[in-house]
């Protein structure tokens, strides 16, 4: 019988299948015949119906979640090939000899990131089980699949148990967003295109704006995660208004920080060099050009790398190969991809909707058709079924799309868009229309109070009503993960209200007091910085470094020397903690129009522009630092507490090379009357460890550390526990490492990055002393990639250091010797005491000449080259300890 109802449903699947049949296509057929028929029994002998083969696997149908995991044992016992197998239940509509619904997506993509071999289930399955033996393998995300799903796999004797790491998304590096909604109608597409992106290093998706080109590329991306071990990223171009803005986006999506010696665009290409990993560059249209040029350098850099953009043209690089992105299939009626979309969509704001009479259906599908089947249009027009009937929309398309009758595709395809948008816009009242202008000015989103400073509503209850009002005709969206509601706009959108903005000549106004608003809001953000309030000034500069950036732009642009200066110095200062160097560049660039200015926060900008010795120029940090200093008392202007000036004069010291210059400074700061103290003199500690004088540093490591919990300052206290950790580390290493663990907790429940990655490498050093040479090897591993992915070259060149170290201790020379040359090329590296001896011990152990050859190796490395041979010597030792 056709099980009905609450179904599960079991897909399997032959791991590497294609290899097979390539190398020896005779065996494969004859062990697939073998295959077809274990399966076949599996299943009718357990109760279920195979209703399908897919290939080189099988979908079958149960009554009962139990049978369904019995017949899977039963199968998996007697295959003779590696078989991964999905399962999920749920409801499931039988069409035929088929069925239809999500538990049927849910399986196969459940099995499709398993192995050979292992059977792994849904939620949905494992709550119908009582006798069976699970493994909670937690929560991962599933391609085409929103938000994270609980994987369990069954245990069953004469089955294998072990296996590796499942093949989702948060198995791999990168940054794709989890999707809201589903993708409709692309099924084809997403295999044509994914065979494309295997085939050619460049693509390019072009159509018209609102067609989908971005979701279908985010979701073609999605597919390819497993095959890109460096992983997938997506770069937003989106909010980047000015194109000489376009290689510093891509720098920080992708986590490269620029270099004063290079374009940043160079920078970037030298980074991803020697990765195998795909970049998505989406929204190309507006900065064409500097799009192209980027993609040119990378393409010629980084020939193991893949671009897929999204542009409504093509970017005209060689290599690239265009793909045009259809609308949606409306031939098809009620089944078209069209009208799927339309009902899935006015579901969402009208749970009640349903296509229930012949007149209803009827109406969806002549919208569908006039709109094109262009998937932003459709979903405006199903975003009305919240207040309209399908009739009063058909109805009120009127003659508008006439217009586009005959002329040159790509025109009538935007004129079609841009009527569905103004469609909506003839709607909205005058309010409504002044908010939706002005909120075209945000980059990457926006809260209620930027909404209201930039339209210059004081009546925060009246703009929430307007807010309201446009969030529900689908102009504005809404997000509700922090704590507040956040905005946004989709694209096309925003720029349709941008234009609108500029017929009324409001650019200018909106665009300055957006400026205004965020240097406002920066400056404030800094001022409770120094406090128990510190998280909520980091979180706030991580989500609005966007309009920070654009701000920024603006003012400098347009010649407001004082806004830039305010955006660039305190945007800069905060975003340290967070490992983010980009606005360093924004302090420098504006610093010699802001020394003419004589701007009231020249102290400030010049500490800012002293954090470019993170990045590797820690001469010119001392001058920034210095210059600083000078002007810390002069009352012209802004007061900026001058132990963070000479904090960063201590630090720039100490990257070029002077420790006893960075100890006095420090001393000074430590005393420095007031909450200073604390700063000064967890320096103190830090800086005496690091330099081998640990009695004196033991001497004041705990009054410094307590000096920090009562001054309060997050990152403060986990510098002091930092150096509390060293300066213990040779006397008691339980003791330190007990201390730098409760650090590392400390700086991520204070998304204190830098300090994450500074403490967990000390932790590192000290569980490899400890015995723990796995949990020091994986501690490593992360900071090395996120020391690297921020270019935090400062940091790193210690990092790398201490990790010859412990290469040479476990006997690993010739690695430990590629290392070391690899630190050398990073910066200074005299701060890590134990490097002497290993060195000398490595060119004893390696007589000379292969110590020299080996150190040379690693010294001219690329950066991006030598990061990951050193992770993949990582990854070896560890695997050889029996840890995958």
């Amino acid at each position: 019988m056709r099980p009905t109802g609450t179904v599960t449903f079991l897909f399997t699947d032959i791991e590497g299948s294609t290899r097979r049949w390539e190398s020896d296509s005779e065996t494969m057929r004859s062990a697939l015949a073998a295959h077809d028929a274990v399966l076949r029994s599996a299943v009718e002998a357990h109760g279920g119906w195979l209703f399908k083969h897919t290939g080189d696997g099988v979908c079958a149908a149960f009554s009962a979640a139990d049978d369904a995991v019995a017949a899977a044992v039963d199968a998996q016992r007697r295959l003779g090939l590696p078989v991964r197998m999905g399962i999920s239940t749920g409801s499931a509509e039988l069409r035929g000899e088929d069925y239809f619904g999500p538990p049927l997506n849910r399986a196969a993509r459940v099995m499709a990131v398993g192995h050979g071999g292992q059977i792994l289930m849904a939620a949905s399955t494992a709550s119908l089980l009582d006798r069976v033996d699970l493994v909670d393998l937690g929560e991962h995300r599933l391609r085409d699949l929103s938000g994270a799903y609980r994987l369990f796999q069954v245990r069953a004797d004469g089955i294998s148990e072990t296996f590796p790491p499942l093949r989702t998304s948060d198995a791999v590096p990168g940054n794709l967003p989890v999707q809201a909604t589903s993708l409709v109608g692309r099924e084809v597409e997403l295999i044509e295109l994914a065979e494309l992106v295997r085939a050619h290093r460049m693509v390019t998706l072009v159509g018209v704006g609102g067609v989908g080109k971005t979701r279908l590329a985010v979701q073609v991306a999605a597919e390819l995660t497993g095959e890109f071990p460096d992983g997938v990223w997506l770069v937003e171009l989106a909010p980047v208004r000015d194109p000489g803005m376009v290689p510093e986006a891509a720098a920080t999506a992708l986590g490269v920080t620029p270099q004063a010696a290079e374009s940043v665009t160079a920078r970037v290409a030298e980074a991803l060099s020697g990765r195998r990993l795909l970049v998505v560059l989406d929204n190309c249209e507006h900065v064409l050009d500097a799009a192209a040029e980027l993609v040119e350098m990378i393409l010629i850099r980084a020939p193991t790398v893949n671009v897929l953009a999204t542009s409504r043209e093509g970017l005209r690089v060689d290599a690239e190969h265009l793909w045009p992105v259809p609308s949606l299939d409306v031939r098809a009626g009620t089944a078209s991809a069209a009208v799927k979309l339309f009902v899935e969509r006015a579901q969402a704001v009208s749970p009640a909707f349903a296509l229930a009479s012949d007149a209803d259906a009827s109406a969806v599908i002549e919208v569908c058709r006039r709109l094109d089947g262009v998937a932003l249009a459709i979903e405006l027009a199903a975003a009305r079924m919240v207040s309209m009937s399908p009739t009063d929309v058909r109805d009120r398309l009127g003659e508008r799309f006439r217009l586009l009758a005959g002329g040159r595709r790509g025109l009538e395809r935007h004129q079609t868009l841009r009527h569905a948008v103004a469609w909506s816009y003839d709607l909205l009242g005058d309010d409504e229309r002044t908010v939706l202008h002005h909120s075209s000015v945000f980059a990457d989103g926006f809260d209620l109070a930027a909404a209201a400073y930039v339209c210059e509503n004081s009546d925060e209850y009246a703009m929430l009503d307007l807010l309201d009002s446009l969030v529900r005709k689908s102009l504005v969206t809404v997000q509700r993960s922090g704590r507040h509601a956040r905005y946004g706009m989709l694209e096309t959108i925003r720029q349709f209200a941008e234009g609108q903005l500029a017929v009324t000549g409001g650019t200018r106004h909106a665009r300055g007091r957006h400026a205004h608003f965020y240097a406002e809001q920066v400056i404030a953000r800094w001022d409770i910085w120094d406090g128990p309030r510190q998280r909520e000034a980091l979180d706030w500069v991580d989500v609005e470094f966007a309009n920070l950036r654009t701000g920024f732009r603006w003012a400098t642009d347009h010649g407001d020397v004082p806004t830039a200066t305010a955006i660039a110095a305190n945007a800069t200062m905060l975003a340290l903690a967070l490992q983010r160097y980009e606005s360093v560049g924004w302090a420098e660039e504006i610093l010699p129009a802001a020394v003419t200015a004589d701007v009231r926060h020249l102290p400030r900008l010049y500490a800012a522009a002293s954090v470019c010795t993170y990045i590797g120029r820690p001469e010119a940090g001392v001058s920034y630092a210095q210059a600083a200093v000078r002007l810390t008392y002069d009352l012209r202007y802004e007061a900026f507490p001058v132990g963070w000036s000479r904090f960063c004069e201590s630090l720039a010291h100490r990257y070029a090379g002077r420790p006893e210059r960075t100890l006095a400074i420090l001393a000074e700061v430590a005393g420095e009357p007031g909450p200073l103290q604390a700063l000064g003199r967890a320096g103190q500690t830090h800086l005496l460890a690091w330099f081998g004088r640990g009695e004196e540093a033991r001497a004041i490591a705990d009054d410094a550390l307590a000096a920090a919990w009562a001054h309060g300052n997050p990152y403060v206290v986990a510098w002091a526990l930092h150096a509390n950790g060293l300066a213990y580390a040779d006397t008691d290493p339980a003791r330190a490492l007990n201390t730098l663990r409760q650090g590392l907790d400390y700086a991520r429940d204070h998304r204190l990055l830098y300090w994450e990655a500074r403490i967990a490498r000390e932790a590192a050093v000290l569980e490899a002393l400890d015995g723990d040479l796995d949990r020091a090897l994986a501690l490593f591993d992360d900071v090395i990639d996120a020391l690297h992915q921020a270019g935090n070259v400062a940091t790193l060149a210690a990092a790398l250091a201490h990790l010859a170290v412990v290469f040479d201790r476990i006997d690993r020379p010739r690695i430990a010797a590629v290392v070391y040359g690899a630190s050398t090329r990073y910066g200074v590296i005299n701060t890590v005491t134990k490097l002497p001896n290993a060195v000398d011990h490595l060119r004893a152990a390696l007589d000379g000449t292969g110590f020299t050859n080996s150190v040379a190796v690693g010294a001219a490395m690329e950066p991006a080259v030598a990061v990951r041979y050193i992770r993949d010597q990582i990854r070896l030792v560890r695997a050889g300890l029996g840890v995958s």
